[in-house]
């Protein structure tokens, strides 16, 4: 019998952070009336990350470890993740626990109402409540606001945070979004939701408060990076390239 939820977790160069992070998955987890089942990518880690991660099968036993030797970005290992995955929900997750698994109680009540995408957001303007621990600089905000414009003009208009890594999905819709995605790197989830509006599912969206952890893996050059690849989804939503799946 299917899970109800499977929980995807991306993991680059992890080892310093995957022991935390799947403690709070298990201890929450544990505690819930439904079944699930939790999958780990790997994707083309140098560390022990993928060693760490199966030394849990014992404390997770439906857990799954996808050790990919070689790297591919954030994109597709969530891809490759979703589309292994058996659960009726299908929930990604960063592996630095900067937004707190137990947010998916926020999830469940939507996904009840028959959403068939929830999101987490950080910013206010997307759900009253949202926000962060501790406040980016002026600088970091100003830059992530007028990017978050450029995307909405480009890709997915209305949704300020599109970025937070804590999205699910309904099977069916992680089905046919992640067949589609083009994507690899930092950029995928923006076309996730291009993708879910075209395909005119529902989205929700909660609200979230955030904690940053100093040693992500994201720098200025991906953040570029994922303004060139809203760019190229642009075009492929111009072009009908995701017409041929």
């Amino acid at each position: 019998m299917d899970p109800y939820l499977s929980v995807i977790i991306p993991a680059y160069n992890e080892e310093k952070r995957i022991t935390k992070m799947l403690n709070a998955v298990s201890s929450y987890l544990q505690k819930q009336p439904y079944t699930y089942e939790v999958i780990v990518v790997v994707d083309g880690a140098k560390d022990a990350t993928a060693d760490i991660a199966r030394d849990f099968t014992v404390q997770i036993p439906n857990l799954k470890v996808i050790d990919r030797k070689k790297n591919m970005g954030k994109g597709y290992s969530v891809k490759e993740g979703m589309l292994a995955a058996k659960g009726k929900i299908r929930l990604f997750t960063d592996a630095d626990n900067s937004t707190d698994i137990s947010y998916f109680e926020k999830m469940k009540p939507l996904f009840d109402k028959g959403i068939d995408v929830v999101i987490s957001s950080r910013d206010q303007k997307d759900a009253s409540g949202a926000g962060q621990e501790v406040p980016q600089s002026f600088l970091k905000r100003m830059m992530g606001n007028m990017g978050n414009l450029y995307i909405q003009i480009m890709a997915v208009p209305g949704i300020w945070d599109t970025q937070n890594g804590f999205k699910a999905f309904r099977d069916y819709a992680a089905e046919k979004i992640f067949h589609a995605v083009k994507i690899n790197r930092w950029a995928f989830d923006v076309e996730a939701l291009a993708l879910a509006k075209k395909f005119d599912y529902k989205i929700g969206i909660i609200p979230i408060r955030w904690i940053n952890d100093p040693s992500s893996h994201v720098g200025m050059m991906s953040y570029l990076k994922v303004l060139f690849d809203v760019l190229i989804i642009r075009l492929n939503l111009m072009r009908r390239k995701y017409d041929e799946q």
